[in-house]
């Protein structure tokens, strides 16, 4: 994980003496863990993403290895204020981008207490000789306006629309997620729940298992997926090794909080779909959902979406956040509402930033006249 020093190598310890207000600092990797992973999740209070957790950062090591890795951070008097974990690789183009995007895809940002702590990283991000590439950054990121403060003079920015992160404003309709189809729609799914129970006996559940029990359903829920054609693309969880081995330790994390849901659609007591996600901050997070390709005619992906709804509806939460791509199966079938992001490219007045800039803008110009290609 992430620990505490500052950048002359001497440790950090949770400062008895108040330091100035708003100071940034660089931390690497050794120090004071406790104190560190204390503040960072008293600031999970006021984060919007699961991917902004202290758990989520510790349990992406294994997708890191061999990365450089930064930290950093605001300090107000013995606190932390403000703080953004970033690596990149060791050879010369390399950028740096927030810890996890590029291995998962997910939306990042900063996690902070208010504008002003955040607005006092630019200095900080001044002190950055290599470019800084985030793909996917929430557009109203209290990130940009530091961004756009740090490069000012120091160099150019790009700030660019990104692939959108799907969701679902639950309200109490959702208790009956089927009404809030049109009948063509509400008939499907009638003849997918038919083809489901000549199958065999149909049930729902979604749990909160112990850690006794994690393990178990982890490995039942991703051998559900292991036998959809995720397999033969490779974005199964089961044919990765490293990716597994981050959303076990994630997911784990997750059920030592009572945070992590495991939902399955079963005939006959075997699990045919499953979904992983996480209930965080009012709303309901799903990272990852598969089905059995053997009883893909009966939509066992749709009816377990159909439940997960009524279930998250039913415990009062805000939404239910697709994370993911605003993929055509999301936008046709179930909600055009999203979150817009955005995608940021830093190009700073030194050799590195000069490169990336002329790397970037062939490669746009190539899209432009090979629109094909892309």
């Amino acid at each position: 994980m992430y620990h505490a020093r500052r950048d002359s190598g001497a440790a950090i310890d949770a400062p008895s003496a108040p330091i100035l207000p708003a100071r940034a600092a660089d931390f690497a990797a050794t120090g004071d863990a406790d104190w560190l992973a204390a503040e960072w999740e008293r600031l999970e209070a006021g984060g919007r993403w699961p991917t902004q957790t202290r758990a989520f950062a510790t349990a992406l090591e294994p997708l890191l290895t061999g990365q450089r890795r930064r930290l950093l951070c605001v300090l107000r008097d013995s606190a932390i204020a403000a703080l953004l974990p970033i690596c990149r690789e060791s050879g010369w183009r390399a950028r740096w981008r927030i810890a996890g995007s590029r291995e998962l895809f997910e939306p990042g940002d900063l996690l902070c207490e208010g504008a002003a702590d955040a607005a006092a990283l630019t200095a900080a991000f001044r002190t950055l000789d290599r470019p800084l590439s985030l793909d996917r950054v929430p557009a109203d990121s209290p990130l940009l306006p530091v961004l756009r403060a740090a490069m000012k003079g120091s160099g150019w920015l790009s700030i660019r629309p990104a692939t959108p992160c799907p969701m679902i404003r639950l309200d109490d309709s959702w208790r009956d997620p089927e009404s809030r189809f049109n009948a063509g729609r509400r008939s499907d799914f009638r003849r997918a729940a038919r083809r489901a129970e000549a199958l065999g006996k149909v049930s729902y559940e979604t749990l909160a298992p112990s850690l006794a029990e994690f393990d178990a359903l982890f490995d039942e829920a991703i051998g559900v997926e292991a036998r959809s054609w995720k397999r033969e693309a490779g974005s199964a969880i089961a044919v990765d090794r490293l990716r597994e081995t981050f959303f076990r330790r994630f997911f784990r994390a997750a059920a030592a909080d009572g945070r992590f849901r495991l939902s399955f659609l079963r005939v006959d007591g075997e699990a045919v779909a499953m979904q992983l996600a996480l209930v965080w901050s009012g709303r309901y997070w799903l990272f990852k959902i598969g089905h059995d390709d053997r009883f893909g005619k009966c939509s066992p992906g749709t009816l377990l979406m159909l439940h997960a709804l009524r279930w998250a509806s039913g415990q009062e939460l805000e939404s239910f956040e697709l994370l993911g791509e605003t993929e055509a199966w999301i936008t046709r079938f179930w909600t055009q509402d999203h979150h817009a992001c955005v995608r940021v490219r830093t190009y700073p007045f030194t050799v590195a930033g000069t490169i990336a800039l002329v790397s970037d803008g062939i490669a746009w110009a190539w899209q432009r006249l090979h629109p094909r290609d892309r």
